[in-house]
């Protein structure tokens, strides 16, 4: 709830980039220990239905005729007057000045005309939310943060301090609305049980077909209230109710939810007790144990980050196409140059949390703009946000919040590519007119980058708190307040289809008017919620569902719409069923050897039951078995799928189909088997390392025919490898063992088959590093095509330090590890390593496999040194024979 500005002023920014250039991991270095934190309390609730009863005031009322009936309801049991937060209040009282960001003239993707005066979409329901009106709410301070998920029948809407739940067909009230701690009493006496507070968040779990809902408190101590259902009925349901305590007792304001397979993610913005920004924070919560009831959920955090970031946003998967299995989750803010936006990475590990990573920024440029209202971030700088928005019939300005992008930072998985989407307020250039810049980020295979972004400021009214969302089509939908000095604020929402000119939108519809609403002003407060929310219906992934604020004409509290609406190309009702999906892709095995295979049966729209699994396909003389045959949903589920192979077992390339059944829905996957005959040895004929200040190549030995040629280089500024050559002409690509952190990166090429006399090997870099290290490894007896396995790891430098592990499918690999770091000098391999320390330059460790008969299995080096500090980054790839 507290509005704050988050990012360096020029020469903050001046020192952070000098610090990288020295190469001093500083950020790195306060991201290497995750703190965990186990649930203190945890419950299985009854169902609301069974703890409390709609209000009086609610039950008696139509919310189709709500606004009529507005001015009969008293404003009995309520303050004469709708109080500021005291939260806010205190903020307001701390500001210290004003300040005004430099704006763009013109926004280079500003849409100031409609590609359709129309936008095609198809009307559902407009009805009354929690607010002044038929669904008050006993405790209404502004500002109210809506926000709300849908599922299978209902619609959950929460607010500051109430929430209810919805039946979505007719609007008509299931439960509430109430006070935000009535969900927590079955705690017991505790802070969740205590605290009525503010920021609270509703969000739908599509993949399990589960509510899921979350609660700050920010009085000492400070706590994280977090409420999983055990069914998709939010009223109906029990419920596993968690309290976390927040590591180091900050207190977490503008927490933010998001639903990813591997976990919920959770980030919000830390204040010591003197409400002094301290960073972000971002956390990730244990889905499948909350899921299954689990009596010790855990909480990671990465906590660390410094004032340079804040207002984060955690990706959030729309649809029930999964990412790619072993994804990260994405987390996104704007850049404080205003013309980037950056973007992380979180890597949970729940069976080993130190290996869990919170990696970025990757810059991502968009086109610049300025802070409407002024909203600019100020390190430290607490305000109230500039207010400059204006209404008819009032010289109060409202608040634009321009200072972060907005909740949802929506994903989905559309096959062809992912997509993030994002948007923020903006001022358009014209005096303090602000207008909804969005942005979609695609990733086809080798990372997000943008794809599309618009401003859309079609006419001379203020659009701000926005939120943005996709259909299962691709339809984007964009929903914002408008006002102007001739209006009052109102709900709009606009939208495009994939085949709009890219960076445009169509027309607009307004939520009120279209329901006969004729909106007020707002004559006494600023504040104009922290956010809206989108969602998207899990029933048919093509329905959107809109909420906001708005006020009332009967009085000056505010009230609040939730409104569905679709596109027309978008239809089909989705029926319950499941995904099989399976990792690694392909497995090579030694006759007589084993390898195993991770299935993975995920719930799509609701599903539940038990799902059998069978594999055919598998060659003669092996056996392939699944671990357990059978597995029961939701949540997702895994199952071993083990082949094992026999000496009569024939060489190949085998094709292994892995069947889910569950009555008569079946679905299917294939991954593959290759069965190689026994491996001959390697022998290394060269190496050779070097590098420094000015390198630029790196001069071997000469090379001999049909050899493979390992290349690794550790460079320093933004730069990466763009390709390698050498003057034999061999054809050199990436292994996929590129990793970067703080400045410093790492990356392994290699060439198979190699042509004979090379005698130097010169990379090409995107940027100019200005300090490059070098080392080639050159192998008889391979003349692979690809790599067989492929890693990078960082972490905390040890006195002895593992290096990235690989797991190898095939006795007899050829490996090379990498390890680089700043603040230290590595001696060597560990005694009882099985890899052979081959260069220690710049203090850094080279190393390559001694055994050209190790059997197929985890690969790992590990290096010491006397003077353990700072951070490490570390690639390996192994190379079969």
């Amino acid at each position: 709830m507290r509005t704050v500005s988050f990012r360096f002023v020029c020469f903050s920014v001046l020192v952070v980039l000098i610090l990288l250039a020295q190469a001093s991991f500083s950020w790195a270095e306060s991201q290497s220990n995750v703190v965990v934190v186990k649930a203190i309390k945890h419950v299985l609730a009854p169902p609301l239905s069974k703890r409390g009863h709609v209000s009086s005031q609610a039950e008696r009322l139509n919310p189709a005729s709500d606004e009529a009936r507005i001015g009969e309801i008293a404003d009995r049991d309520r303050e004469d007057e709708m109080a500021v937060d005291p939260d806010e209040d205190r903020v307001l009282e701390r500001r210290l000045q004003e300040w005004h960001a430099t704006i763009p003239a013109p926004d280079a993707v500003q849409q100031d005309a409609v590609t359709a005066d129309t936008l095609s979409t198809t009307a559902g329901v407009d009805f009354v939310g929690i607010g002044n009106g038929p669904n008050a709410c006993t405790k209404q301070f502004a500002s109210p943060d809506p926000n709300g998920a849908v599922g299978p029948t209902q619609f959950v809407q929460w607010v500051n301090y109430c929430y209810a739940v919805f039946n979505k067909t007719t609007g008509a009230l299931e439960y509430g609305p109430v006070a935000s701690n009535t969900f927590w009493q079955p705690l017991g006496s505790g802070p969740c049980f205590t605290y009525d507070n503010y920021d609270p968040i509703a969000q739908y779990d599509k993949l399990a077909g589960r509510w899921v809902m979350m609660m700050p408190v920010t009085a000492e101590p400070t706590y994280l209230c977090v409420a999983v259902s055990t069914t998709s009925d939010a009223v109906n349901s029990s419920w596993n109710l968690y309290e976390f305590a927040i590591p180091s007792r900050e207190v977490p304001d503008y927490p933010k939810l998001s639903v990813w397979p591997d976990a919920y993610y959770v980030t919000y913005n830390q204040f010591n007790t003197s409400q002094t920004f301290i960073g972000a924070a971002a956390c990730a919560l244990d889905r499948n144990d909350m899921l299954t009831g689990g009596t010790a959920a855990a909480m990671q955090c990465f906590t660390n980050m410094g004032t340079t970031y804040g207002a984060m946003l955690p990706a959030d998967l729309d649809g029930t196409t999964a990412p790619p299995v072993g994804s990260p989750d994405y987390f996104l803010n704007f850049d404080s140059n205003y013309q980037s936006l950056d973007l992380w990475q979180f890597h949970v590990n729940w069976t080993t949390p130190s290996l869990s990573t919170f990696t970025g920024p990757t810059n991502i440029p968009v086109a610049a703009f300025g802070g409407p209202c002024g909203d600019i971030a100020i390190q430290n700088l607490m305000s109230a946000g500039g207010a400059c928005i204006p209404q008819a019939g009032t010289s109060q300005k409202l608040n634009s919040y321009g200072d972060r992008v907005m909740y949802r930072l929506a994903y989905r998985n559309l096959s062809t590519h992912q997509s993030l989407l994002i948007t923020h307020a903006i001022n358009t250039g014209s005096g303090d007119l602000s207008g909804m810049r969005w942005y979609e980020l695609q990733n086809t295979g080798s990372g997000f980058t943008l794809y599309q972004q618009g401003t859309y400021a079609p006419d001379t009214n203020s659009r701000w708190m926005g939120s943005i969302a996709m259909d299962k089509a691709g339809d984007i939908a964009l929903g914002y307040s408008i006002s102007s000095s001739t209006m009052s604020p109102s709900i709009r929402y606009t939208g495009r289809v994939p085949t709009d000119p890219l960076g445009t939108m169509e027309g607009e519809v307004d939520i009120l008017s279209t329901a006969g609403i004729s909106p007020a002003s707002s004559p006494n407060f600023a504040n104009w919620g922290d956010y809206s929310s989108m969602a998207i219906d899990s029933s048919d992934d093509c329905t959107f569902w809109y909420t906001a604020e708005y006020v009332p004409t009967a009085g000056q509290r505010w009230g609040s719409r939730i409104a569905s609406f679709s596109f027309p190309n978008c239809t089909g009702t989705e029926t319950p069923s499941f995904t099989v999906s399976a990792s690694p892709s392909s497995q090579t095995v030694t006759v007589g050897g084993s390898t195993t295979y991770t299935a993975t049966v995920t719930p799509v729209n609701g599903f539940s039951g038990a799902v059998g699994l069978t594999v055919s396909g598998c060659p003669s003389n092996t056996t392939c078995t699944f671990n357990p045959t059978s597995v029961t949903l939701p949540p997702a589920q895994n199952s071993t799928l083990t082949a094992k192979t026999t000496s009569s077992t024939p060489t190949g390339t085998y094709t292994l189909t892995i069947t889910g059944t569950s009555g008569s829905t079946v679905e299917t996957t294939t991954v593959t088997l290759v069965v190689s005959s026994a491996t001959s040895s390697w022998t290394l004929v060269n190496k050779a390392s070097g590098g420094g200040q000015s390198a630029k190549s790196l001069t071997i030995p000469a090379t001999g025919s049909g050899h493979l040629i390992a290349f690794a280089a550790m460079f320093n500024g933004s730069a990466s490898v763009s390709s390698v050559s050498d003057n034999a002409g061999n054809s050199y690509v990436s292994a996929g063992a590129r990793i970067t952190l703080s400045g410093w990166s790492v990356e392994i090429w290699y060439a198979a088959t190699s042509k004979a006399g090379a005698t130097v090997i010169t990379p090409t870099f995107s940027a100019s590093p200005t300090y490059v290290v070098m080392s080639s490894w050159e192998v008889s007896g391979l003349a692979t095509s690809a790599p067989d396995a492929a890693n990078t790891s960082t972490g905390t430098v040890l006195s002895n330090t593992l290096g990235a592990a690989v797991t190898t499918t095939h006795t007899g690999d050829f490996v090379v590890s990498v390890i680089f770091a700043a603040g230290t000098s590595f001696s060597g391999i560990t005694s009882g390593s099985s890899f052979t320390n081959d260069f220690n330059t710049g203090g850094n460790g080279w190393a390559h496999l001694t055994s050209n008969s190790a059997a197929a299995g985890v690969q790992q080096a590990s290096w010491s040194t006397s003077t353990p500090a700072g951070r490490y980054l570390s690639s390996t790839v192994a190379f079969a024979p």
